[in-house]
């Protein structure tokens, strides 16, 4: 009897259709980060192909205007670069641009920046460094203007993006 069972269970085996292969994800073209949503979608082309929740720095909508401020920036960057160990993993972002500049110059010559504030720096796309803080970490805004991914996303996300890969963060 049990080799009988055996047997219809290697031929039951044999005899059933294979499954089709998970589709290999598309090269990623794009990093959208939308600061209203949350969210943070890998694009190839014009198709998300990922999305997940972040958490973003507290300091609300609009563009980052001076360092401290704690404001995710708004605007077109590239994933400039990597630091591995650094909140789990860290891919800098390539803030500030041009039109970040001229803002904060901008702000400057109207006496809007605080003493002793420059336009701001190291910004990046990151984990937290604990799996003990996977999900809870985005349930309130917390980096100094960063996106912040559980370490299992930020690395998906590593292992599919390359750098000069275009962000793009909007409110």
């Amino acid at each position: 009897m049990k080799t009988a069972i055996l047997a219809l269970a290697a031929l039951t085996a044999a005899t059933a259709p294979a499954r089709p292969p998970r589709p290999a994800t598309p090269e990623v073209t794009e990093i959208r980060i939308d600061k209203s949503d949350h969210t943070l979608s890998l694009f190839a082309g014009d198709t998300a192909v990922r999305t997940y929740g972040v958490a973003l720095g507290p300091g609300g909508a609009g563009p980052k205007q001076w360092e401290g401020d704690q404001k995710t920036p708004v605007g077109t960057y590239r994933v400039s670069g990597r630091i591995p160990g650094l909140f789990h993993r860290f891919l800098v972002v390539s803030y500030p641009n041009d039109e970040d500049r001229l803002r904060y110059g901008e702000l400057k010559r109207l006496g809007e920046v605080p003493k002793g504030r420059g336009v701001g720096h190291s910004i990046g796309i990151h984990g937290v460094g604990s799996r003990e803080l996977a999900g809870v970490h985005k349930e309130t805004d917390w980096t100094l203007g960063c996106i912040a991914l559980d370490d299992a996303e930020i690395d998906e996300v590593a292992s599919l993006v390359k750098d000069g890969t275009r962000i793009v963060i909007s409110d």
